[in-house]
């Protein structure tokens, strides 16, 4: 069965490391969604078929997260790289995807709701999902699809670019989010087995990854701000050019790293980012990277980095992105959102509402917070642009989860409200 290989799977596999419930609105006005779509309509029998299927997937499931496309075994927070158990992952959230807009579902929902006090003012309206544009997935990776998402006019995203810019490419953060992917990279490598591998960079990259963070370290010159300039003298001999380097050296060290991964199937993600990081290497290329100069020609030479790439990298830029999400998080992977939603006005007045969602495979404690989590920076992150575009109205945040069987309740993180839903015939 299905559900014993599954098991065996999980136990033996190929691992690696890597409240205050608010009044509710129950009439809601859609500001905006992430795309278009006509209402399905399936006959009752079909839920009533696609239901076992789900629970059979919930158990088949039941130790397996997914984290910004990473599917995570939650027992020893290892990564599972198998093509059986990717597949019945986007299954069972397709299914749950349908499954929240069943007419029972929706029912119910409008039900818990009005226990809440429905009838009272509100000023947390509360999505359901009922429309299936507000149930896609999206991979946020460009704020570009941010800006489109929440109807960033041109001129508002022209200030989102040049504030995002000045604050996220100082050479600190550039240098910073280079390593942690390669650090990232680097770890996956170490822990996979050979038998994952099919071409020659079990042999080369790692080769490259260390010379490459290397490189990093030694270009990542932290000064205090109170520092003088003597305090870090030139050499009298100017002839040794062995310390020096530009970042046209990263570049191609890049590109030598790509040329070694992009046939490994399970590294695809990491190769794609540093593509990405490409358009920001190529731009600062030029730049010298000396390490044997004074205080103060370091200080030009990490300048020259913040100024070449606040100029060049656009607002569709995924390079820019990916500074934004280390700048916010620490982390350089994209975020994936299992139900888009979309931003609510109650009223017609100046409060809005973002909701988004996530489906859990299980009411696990660890589960359960990991999705609040993630819910968490995705929902930030919008606001995050909302804030910076200047966008009229207060804009608050509310997160949604789906989990068969789970008892429904609310929880708070960070001053936010997350509903736990339900799902059940």
């Amino acid at each position: 069965m299905v559900y014993n290989y599954a098991q065996k799977f999980l136990q033996g596999g190929k691992y690696f490391h890597s409240k205050r419930p608010g009044a509710v609105c129950l009439h809601l006005m859609l500001y905006h969604s992430s795309g278009q779509s006509h209402e399905e309509v399936l006959p009752l029998d079909w839920y009533e078929k696609a239901y076992p299927k789900i629970m059979k997937l919930t158990h088949l499931l039941k130790n397996v997260d997914l984290i910004d496309g990473r599917l995570v075994n939650i027992k020893d927070d290892s990564i599972i790289a198998n093509d059986f158990i990717q597949s019945k992952m986007q299954t069972f959230k397709s299914l749950v995807r349908v499954f929240i807009g069943s007419p029972f579902v929706q029912q119910r929902l409008r039900q818990d709701f009005e226990g809440l006090g429905a009838d009272k003012e509100c000023n947390h309206p509360i999505a359901t999902f009922s429309k299936p544009e507000e149930r896609q997935p999206v991979n946020v990776n460009s704020l570009t699809k941010v800006g489109d998402f929440l109807s960033v006019s041109a001129q508002r995203r022209k200030v989102v670019r040049f504030t995002v810019c000045a604050q996220v490419t100082p050479s600190r953060i550039w240098t910073g989010a280079l390593k942690e992917i390669l650090s990232e990279l680097k770890l996956e490598m170490d822990s996979l087995n050979y038998e994952y591998y099919s071409g020659s960079g079990k042999n080369m990259a790692p080769q490259i990854i260390s010379s490459c963070l290397k490189f990093l370290t030694d270009a990542d010159i932290s000064y205090a701000e109170d520092s003088t300039s003597w305090m870090r003298l030139a050499p009298s001999k100017r002839g040794d050019s062995t310390n020096s380097s530009t970042w046209g050296d990263v570049l191609e060290m890049f590109n030598d790293l790509i040329g070694c991964l992009k046939s490994e199937k399970w590294l695809t993600y990491h190769v794609a980012k540093l593509e990405v990081m490409k358009e920001g290497l190529s731009q600062i290329k030029d730049v010298l990277i000396d390490k044997s100069v004074g205080y103060k020609e370091a200080r030009h030479q990490e300048n020259l980095v913040h100024k070449k790439l606040s100029k060049t990298l656009g607002h569709s830029s995924r390079c820019l992105f990916t500074l934004l999400l280390y700048y916010l998080y620490g982390h350089v992977r994209d975020i994936e959102i299992d139900l888009s939603g979309g931003v609510y006005s109650s009223n017609g007045g100046n409060k809005f509402c973002l909701s988004m969602g996530r489906i859990l495979t299980s009411e696990e404690e660890k589960i359960v917070w990991s999705g609040v989590k993630q819910l968490d920076r995705a929902l930030g992150l919008y606001k995050f642009v909302w804030e910076t575009a200047k966008m009229k109205g207060d804009l608050e945040l509310q997160g949604h989860l789906w989990c068969v069987g789970a008892k429904n309740r609310i929880l708070s993180y960070k001053g936010n409200s997350f509903f736990l839903h339900g799902i059940s015939l």
